[in-house]
């Protein structure tokens, strides 16, 4: 089976969504790397922007084929030509509803629209893949007939269009079979009813041999059919080996969630933040045990990797494999009082950082804790007619630093001016960013958590302040403070 691609295009489609040519192009190569057949690079009838974003990536030699969206009109058809594609995505509205209402025109007449424009774009030399719009609302013989004919016209491929996520595995069962017979058939779904994925496996089974996806389910109002679920899926629960290299998936998803801008919810399958993340006692246990007694697949076949949160459902045998790996080694009863402490903090609704595990940790087991880096001064400025700056002295082992640096805003800037003030002993990278809780009036208090990385090692900190660019500094000087402690330091029973 083969994989086409809309993210470039129906991907691009959600809303608030825009991406540029050098966006398009490096999201393009990556799913080109990553095994994808087709990518459907846009609508070259959209915009100057688009067109270019297609001459681009259809001029990037990349292995996979480069499709674009066309209406049945020979302009369109002349763009996707012109700039370079090797196929088009030829989409006709096929149910009454969109014919009647749309296009106010007739069966008859729409049907006739479609072969003038699979016989002119294959004039043109392209491949064609004649498209079903909402053709889970069309009368199916009406269908067949249209698909049929533009076949014989030179329709080298055909696709059924579930465009609002009506579709169901029942009526799959019914309407795919007789399509699939007639040439090979895609299947292009939106996830309205939440039964994308269902319905894009339905149809495989039945006879589709190409699955329309977008990476994160990206698409107009609840999304396609996403490309790592389909995947995972086949390989995982049919044992069908996609060619996809799966590794790759999580890089993947994270390029188009920052270049698209819309954040992975922190459930969502494969690629979610807490897809391989676990917090109860029990499920940790299992998991330190044996993963698959909690895990379908391995995180590292994806890409990612197991992580273990502490809080309120968290059990000794977590919170002490926690600890373990930072190097405290507490007894039995500190153990407890460590334990006890966490679970305090999840009580209070507070998400376990590793910073609070360690600040715990050391207090229990009565460590003094020399911190790396001290703040001696900071100031950030901002205006409407200035760029954002920060400027900051800091004691790094001893020695004093002071740098400036300029962000996007007052937050950013300050990010980049410590990170450049311990750039010399160490490149502390900012994973991720964001604001847990703002709670409160005017004097709000933010709370604050970074992720930060170093040389592969990975922590989580916190920052609480009613100034938010204050709660981010004390984030981050507390992270890396966390970083730079000796690594091999022991924090054994007896410290002292």
């Amino acid at each position: 089976m083969r994989f086409l691609d809309t993210t470039l295009r129906d991907g691009e489609q959600t809303p608030g969504v825009s991406l540029n040519p050098e966006q398009k192009l490096e999201i393009a190569a990556k799913l080109a790397a990553v095994g994808v057949d087709v990518i459907e690079a846009g609508s070259a009838a959209a915009s100057e922007g688009e067109r270019e974003a297609i001459r681009v990536i259809a001029n990037a030699g990349l292995s996979a084929e480069i499709c674009t969206y066309v209406r049945a009109l020979h302009e369109d058809i002349d763009l996707a030509a012109d700039f370079g594609a090797d196929s088009v995505h030829l989409v006709i509205p096929v149910s009454d509803l969109h014919i009647a209402k749309k296009l106010r025109k007739t069966r008859e007449q729409v049907a006739d629209m479609a072969y003038d424009a699979v016989e002119y774009a294959k004039s043109r030399g392209l491949i064609v893949e004649l498209s079903g719009e909402d053709a889970s609302r069309a009368d199916q013989q009406y269908l067949r007939e249209v698909f049929t004919e533009g076949v014989k016209r030179g329709a080298d491929r055909l696709c059924f269009c579930d465009t609002v996520g009506v579709l169901t595995p029942e009526k799959v069962a019914d309407y795919i079979p007789p399509l699939a017979r007639i040439a090979p058939l895609s299947i292009h779904c939106h996830d309205d009813l939440g039964f994308a994925l269902t319905n894009t496996m339905a149809a495989l089974k039945h006879g589709a041999s190409c699955a329309h996806v977008t990476v994160n389910g990206l698409g107009e109002r609840a999304g396609n059919t996403p490309l790592e679920e389909v995947v995972m899926a086949l390989e995982v629960l049919y044992g069908y080996t996609t060619r996809i290299k799966k590794e790759e998936l999580f890089k993947l998803a994270t390029l188009v969630s920052r270049h698209t801008g819309v954040p992975l919810p922190i459930n969502k399958a494969i690629v979610g933040e807490m897809a391989f993340t676990h917090e109860s006692g029990i499920h940790a246990h299992g998991i330190m045990r044996e993963p698959a007694t909690y895990e379908s697949i391995k995180p590292e076949m994806v890409g990612r990797k197991r992580r273990m949160v502490l809080g309120k459902h968290s059990g000794s045998a977590s919170v002490e494999a926690a600890l373990a790996e930072m190097n405290y080694h507490p007894d039995e009863n500190q153990l407890k009082a460590i334990v006890n402490r966490i679970k305090k903090l999840g009580d209070a609704g507070k998400r376990v950082t590793d910073t609070d595990l360690m600040a715990v940790a050391e207090a229990v087991l009565a460590i003094e804790c020399r911190p790396f880096i001290k703040m001696r001064q900071f100031t950030a400025t901002s205006g409407s007619h200035m760029i954002p700056t920060a400027t900051v002295t800091l004691m790094v082992n001893g020695q004093e630093m002071t740098g400036a640096a300029t962000g996007d805003g007052p937050v950013d800037a300050a990010m980049q001016v410590l990170r450049k003030c311990v750039a010399d002993v160490a490149d502390i990278q900012l994973e991720e960013y964001h604001v847990d809780a703002i709670r409160g009036g005017t004097d709000a208090l933010v709370d604050v958590t970074v992720r930060l990385s170093k040389d592969g090692k990975i922590i989580t900190s916190r920052g609480a302040s009613t100034d938010i660019i204050m709660a981010s500094v004390e984030a981050m000087i507390a992270g890396m403070n966390r970083l730079l402690r000796e690594e091999h330091e022991d924090r054994g029973k007896n410290p002292r």
